[in-house]
């Protein structure tokens, strides 16, 4: 009877995280903030200093969330995530001062923190512990498709509110929304297959467990070097991508474009998104894993020098959609599967903090870029950098394939 109570719950998490990743991504916000805040007064290098502040926080504290997930649970820690980010809702909203911005931008980044591995970890780990991990491509590109939705509508309906009924009821629905979404984590079911080793590590204390976890999650990642070349190399294309869509957001703005305008094309990147994340383990099957290692970052390089010196840069953003959803799917899968479940958590944490070191260092030098010489020109160094890094990529691919 127990083990039955305990597969039924298991068996929820999935379709409670498909409910929950709806919720989480309908947040009007999603695709507003930085012309929110560009609206109100904030030059482009503050915007860079905000993001870069972000990526900074979650690069340090990324580790220790990870380990907060591992040793102490994955719905506690999402659950924290959750409640963390409607806090930071509200400062982003009502404060105009910079200084309350970077300390909600700190709060944010926790609260992501605390959220990104968990989440993930709590699912896989979920179908690992039912003996169906296998099916996990599929139902990532599920989730996928589910989150680029949930961002269509965020990008089309906040964009028509935010010009039609303003800001107000682009931040309040969102705030509710996030709030259900608490709700909804408070339901679901911690899995069991990493309760020995939790008890384990507890004994040692909160430092030293968070040592011994940390020095074995990198002899993972050591004696796996294929993990860390899908973390390096992955992060630094959702890199372009995420800097792509903040920037070319006030670029367009700045050509006369409003809110709903900007939408209606960051949703048909969602959509291509969608798309290809759900097809992409057919993909796949045709063209491989080396294949799709290879195309995705191709196809980035093709875009960005689309975006940088032609003026349908809109539809070359919508492709790089295409490359968001079969990327971002297939990477999930393929380091999921490399990963031991009690050191998931943490393993996924370097892939995050990889991201924000590369946020750190990139993010702002484009906004410096954009608010000294033009945004067009910091297409152009997106695009060189970009084409240099493909070179490194190629090389490095041949040489992880051939082990």
């Amino acid at each position: 009877m127990q083990s039955e109570f305990h597969t039924k719950k298991l068996t929820s998490n999935i379709s409670k995280n498909y409910l929950f990743l709806g919720l989480t991504t309908l947040d009007f916000t999603r695709g507003l903030w930085m012309i929110y805040l560009f609206t109100r007064g904030f030059s482009l290098i503050e915007l860079g200093i905000l993001e870069g502040v972000f990526h900074l926080t979650t690069f340090i504290m990324e580790i220790p969330t990870g380990i907060v997930a591992d040793l102490w649970g994955r719905k506690l820690s999402r659950l924290l995530g959750r409640i963390i980010f409607l806090v930071s809702l509200g400062i982003m909203f009502w404060s105009y001062s910079f200084t309350l911005q970077l300390i909600g931008f700190i709060i944010t980044a926790i609260g992501y923190n605390l959220e990104s591995g968990a989440g993930e970890a709590l699912l896989y780990d979920s179908m690992k512990e039912l003996g169906i991990e296998e099916k996990y491509k599929k139902t990532a590109g599920y989730n996928n498709f589910i989150d680029q939705t949930g961002g269509i509508l965020s990008f089309i309906i906040g964009g028509y509110i935010a010009v039609n009924m303003g800001y107000t009821w682009v931040f309040i629905p969102s705030m509710l929304i996030c709030l259900i979404s608490i709700l909804l984590t408070g339901s679901m079911y911690e899995p069991t297959i990493t309760k020995h080793e939790q008890a384990r590590l507890k004994k040692m204390g909160w430092i030293k467990a968070m040592a011994v976890q940390t020095k074995e999650s990198l002899k993972v990642v050591k004696e796996r070097p294929k993990i860390a070349f899908l973390i390096l190399f992955s992060e630094l294309i959702f890199m372009f991508l995420t800097s792509l869509f903040f920037y070319l957001q006030t670029y367009w703005k700045g050509n006369g474009w409003n809110e709903f305008q900007i939408g209606v094309v960051l949703a048909a990147a969602a959509a291509m998104s969608a798309i290809s994340g759900l097809k992409g383990y057919r993909i796949e099957k045709k063209i491989g894993e080396k294949g799709i290692l290879l195309f995705a970052p191709l196809l980035l390089m093709i875009s960005m020098w689309g975006i940088a010196l032609t003026s349908v840069d809109y539809l070359f953003f919508i492709i790089t959609g295409l490359i968001d959803g079969l990327l971002y799917v297939a990477v999930q899968d393929y380091l999921n599967r490399m990963i031991p479940s009690k050191r998931r958590a943490t393993v996924l944490s370097f892939q995050s903090m990889t991201f924000s070191l590369y946020m750190i260092i990139f993010f702002p030098a484009v906004g410096f870029f954009g608010d000294k010489f033009g945004l067009e020109y910091s297409f152009i160094g997106l695009a060189i950098t970009g084409t240099v890094m493909y070179g490194f990529y190629i090389l490095f691919t041949r040489k992880i394939f051939k082990t």
